[in-house]
């Protein structure tokens, strides 16, 4: 049997990239799976994650130390805790890709990065060269495996099981050089972008910073989460963690509409599994224009306003 710990990442909520990593650890043949919760109070959290299908149990490791998810604090935690499993799987996002190679190292273990698919428990695949390749990769099934999971790859798991919940305390003495000051974002409602339904991006053809301000009301009718361009992003713009790409974040959205974005390799990579792109831009050769399903040549500033009459403005 394999067991398989899944680091959960939570704020106020599960993230849904929690559930695809289960669905990513049920491909592994008799994989019983675990999910481990650190926190101050995850006690919602848990009941969240043990409704997950397929969910054996779920591990609440709750302290004040844990009130933010730092990834010097949470490490060596999990690695304490990876002694009783085979596999440690975290997501893909920027909580895992900063969590998940600290946990490796401690573990003196490989770690394969931005599982795609599983063909066996030790056997996976993943994207190489911005997405243009595949490549399977096979892990020493002697050693334990640490894994990232691209969950643009996979679906989220469906609610109905009833996993049993535990608390756990950990004997663990804790690095003082990493401390929380704070933590500070633009206030908004939109859904999260690595998550998100629905992604709205823009790109170096807004050409300031005000004019990319008119992608948020339409973004705020669709109920979508708002994207850039690494171009945007460069040219200041937008914020870097808005950045959709090869060096930002990979989505997988039902829809995904690029206004303004030329579509250079490293931006198609972020975007390649969504399920619907629709392109605006006024260059009819531009390269998003050969993913796009549906395509709009035209000057996106005539464009937008009828687009936001169209969903209701």
């Amino acid at each position: 049997m394999h067991k398989v710990l899944i680091v959960g990442e939570h704020d106020k909520a599960l993230n849904p990239a929690t559930a695809k990593c289960v669905t990513c650890a049920r491909g592994i043949a008799d994989a019983e799976i675990t999910i481990v919760l650190l926190g101050a109070d995850t006690a919602a959290i848990a009941a969240q994650a043990a409704a997950l299908a397929a969910v054996k149990s779920v591990l609440r490791v709750d302290r004040a130390e844990n009130a933010h998810p730092l990834a010097a604090i949470f490490a060596p935690q999990v690695a304490a805790l990876a002694a009783d499993f085979t596999h440690v799987f975290g997501p893909s996002t920027s909580f895992g890709k900063d969590l998940m190679p600290r946990v490796a190292a401690l573990l003196g273990a490989p770690q394969v990065s931005d599982l795609m698919a599983v063909e066996g428990a030790y056997r996976f695949r993943r994207p190489t060269y911005a997405g243009n390749a595949i490549v399977t990769v096979e892990a020493d099934p002697a050693q334990k495996l640490v894994a990232t999971v691209r969950v643009a790859s996979f679906e989220a798991a469906p609610n109905g099981g009833n996993a049993l919940i535990e608390s756990r305390s950990l004997d663990v003495a804790l690095p003082s050089h990493t401390r929380y000051i704070g933590a500070r974002s633009g206030s908004t409602d939109r859904p999260d972008l690595q998550t998100a339904a629905r992604v709205l991006s823009g790109g170096r053809a807004l050409g300031s910073a005000e004019n990319f301000k008119l992608l948020f009301s339409l973004a705020d009718k669709l109920g979508a989460a708002v994207g850039a361009s690494r171009a945007a992003v460069d040219a200041g713009y937008a914020p870097n963690e808005m950045q959709v790409g090869q060096t930002g974040k990979i989505i997988s959205p039902e829809i995904y509409i690029a206004i303004g974005i030329s579509g250079a390799i490293q931006h198609l990579t972020g975007i390649k599994d969504a399920r619907t792109i629709v392109a605006i831009n006024k260059d009819a050769e531009a390269p998003i224009f050969e993913v796009a399903d549906v395509g709009l040549v035209g000057d996106l500033f005539q464009i937008l306003p009828e687009f936001e009459r169209l969903v209701g403005g």
